[in-house]
């Protein structure tokens, strides 16, 4: 299941307990970000186990576009996880929505 910006939004802004993963590259992350942490795409199949205490947790995976956040979301379900949602449009989507302004 997806998630978009404005229930990820609103999600941030109620404090709601779950993980927020950014996928892409470290330059992309220092332009703008809405938090989490920081595991690009190249190296995600090295660092699953820096999630492991996650796997039943739901975990929100978000990069430029949600092309990216899509293989890291399918990525994680093949290794199990079994709550993993893909932020609909990544920040490009955010940005249109809400400017660069941060929850």
């Amino acid at each position: 299941m997806d998630i978009t910006v404005q229930e990820l939004r609103k999600k941030l802004e109620d404090g709601e307990e779950f993980v927020l993963i950014d996928v892409r590259e470290p330059w992309e992350s220092e332009q703008f970000n809405v938090g989490g942490q920081l595991i690009p795409i190249g190296s995600f199949m090295n660092r699953f186990h820096e999630l492991d205490d996650h796997k039943t947790d739901e975990i929100v995976v978000y990069c430029r576009s949600g092309n990216r956040s899509g293989m890291a979301q399918a990525l994680l379900r093949a290794q199990g996880y079994t709550n993993v949602r893909n932020l609909t449009g990544g920040m490009i989507a955010w940005q249109q929505a809400f400017g660069t302004t941060k929850p």
